[in-house]
């Protein structure tokens, strides 16, 4: 097909073959790039870039038993092997101490249904047979643990965790298979901050350091912090994440994990909490059983995206709600809808991530969300075409592939160019076969093939020319 017939603006060729500014080519290597910040994009031309929404599906986990109940939460959704595990604190009365909140775990060999373990590895309200991984212990009130990828971490290490709020701190836990915790040292490693929400630390594979992630107040507001390791117990002092021109608001959460297709890139998904905004009527409120304290009925909740790549970085490209309450009454009061840290893949073409719902009530629960893969943000085209010009960069690859999604009449057509927007000889727009379709990871033909090593190293950008389509990211493929 012509690829002509997608651009009807190609009068605007003149200007897209001026030089740009290209900079410092970025080092993409074979990672696979998102769109869920600016950081690879020089223009948009007649696209937008396009946030989507991910879909509700079931109930995950209902907190009813009887040392979980009305305040669990603070959830996190990890992959061991093939064995999926959501670790949540168990909270039946709105109580802060030793003998109320545990540390529960919940176990699914596909991220859609989930079970309770019998542990008995604590005594909790006179009986043993729970799913309870940690008590009598203050790490537990935001227990927040994570599968170590450093290279050099002992075995007996392979988990870890931070919990704890205030004064003094937060405490460092340390467990072999996830499931029998112990205190790594009895003082806290990290002492400055609030910490009073779910404080989040990982490994860094683009970083080489430890990462935490956690909370402070800043004029007033809850915001986020951010410190550093190499060892997991001696800390930087923490730096605040930049407003990256967007107004400060209430983070109650942060929940970043670097994301399992590109470790580079931190998601996170942020509880927006907005203390006074009140939705319902008194008669609401009683109908539904709202509870009475913390002034539930007066303050309302939604869920952001938000990304990250190391240092101060902090990008909400997206002020809009990436999850909204909805028509559920029970998610308009006070710290209703608060996302688990951690997303997962439960199928080729789905990751599901998980939200809390109806906090205070007798019906809290996890739901489960899903969404295709990298399919966040996509650079997005309308029927009448535009196109995506990347910043300059360098690869180290064979292949180019895409993941996309366009109508029957769209399409996607990629050039290959020099930093200054020259095409380069072989891949120029008019070489590229169309690429048409729903794919996750599919390559790039020109006429005289898909391989593009010959390109590895040398600084590039790419013109991706589209109609009535979506584009969700791009990769090399690495060398064999």
């Amino acid at each position: 097909m012509d690829y002509r017939r997608i651009v009807p603006f190609l009068l605007l060729a003149t200007f897209v073959a001026l030089p740009l500014h290209a900079g410092n080519p970025v080092d993409v290597g074979s990672r696979r790039e998102l769109f869920v910040d600016h950081h690879m994009i020089e223009s948009l031309n007649g696209v937008r870039l396009a946030l989507h929404h991910p879909q509700p599906r079931e109930i995950a986990l209902a907190f009813d038993q009887p040392w979980e109940g009305l305040y669990s939460g603070y959830e996190t959704v990890l992959k061991d092997g093939e064995m999926y595990r959501l670790y949540y604190r168990g909270m039946p009365e709105a109580k802060h101490d030793l003998a109320t909140e545990v540390t529960c775990v919940a176990e699914s060999s596909d991220g859609v249904h989930w079970t309770r373990p019998e542990l008995s590895i604590y005594e909790v309200q006179g009986a043993k047979r729970n799913n309870v991984v940690l008590a009598n212990n203050r790490g537990c009130h935001n227990f927040a643990p994570f599968l170590d990828a450093n290279p050099t971490c002992p075995a007996d290490q392979r988990y870890k965790a931070l919990g704890g709020t205030g004064q003094p701190g937060l405490l460092a836990f340390v467990s072999a298979d996830g499931l029998h915790w112990k205190q790594l040292q009895e003082d806290p490693v990290i002492t400055k901050g609030a910490f009073d929400s779910q404080n989040n630390a990982f490994w860094s594979v683009s970083e080489k350091v430890y990462v935490c992630y956690f909370r402070v107040f800043r004029d007033g507001k809850r915001w986020i912090a951010r410190t550093t390791s190499h060892d997991f117990v001696h800390w930087t002092d923490p730096v605040d994440l930049e407003l990256g021109g967007q107004p400060r608001e209430h983070l109650y959460t942060n929940q970043f994990d670097p994301y399992l297709r590109a470790p580079h890139i931190y998601l996170g998904f942020p509880t927006r909490f907005l203390p006074g905004r009140r939705v319902l009527t008194d008669d609401e409120a009683q109908r539904i059983g709202t509870p009475t304290r913390y002034n539930y009925v007066n303050d309302c909740t939604d869920i952001l995206l938000a990304s990250a790549r190391g240092g101060d970085n902090f990008q909400r490209t997206f002020m809009e709600a990436f999850i909204r309450p909805g028509a559920d009454l029970q998610n308009w009061t006070s710290r209703a809808n608060y996302a688990a840290r951690g997303i997962v893949q439960s199928g080729p073409r789905e990751l599901s991530l998980y939200v809390k719902h109806h906090s205070g009530y007798p019906s809290n629960h996890v739901r489960r969300y899903v969404l295709r893969p990298d399919g966040f943000v996509s650079v997005q085209a309308p029927y009448t075409g535009g196109e995506l010009i990347t910043k300059s960069f360098t690869f180290d690859g064979v292949n180019l592939a895409l993941n996309y999604a366009t109508s029957a009449v769209g399409g996607l057509f990629v050039e290959i160019q020099t930093p200054d927007g020259a095409p380069t000889e072989g891949f120029a727009l008019h070489d590229c076969q169309e690429m048409i379709g729903d794919r996750i990871d599919e390559v790039v033909s020109w006429k005289n093939g898909a391989d593009v090593s010959r390109l590895a190293g040398v600084p590039i950008r790419l013109r991706i020319v589209m109609k009535d389509a979506d584009l969700y990211s791009f990769r090399f493929s690495a060398r064999e």
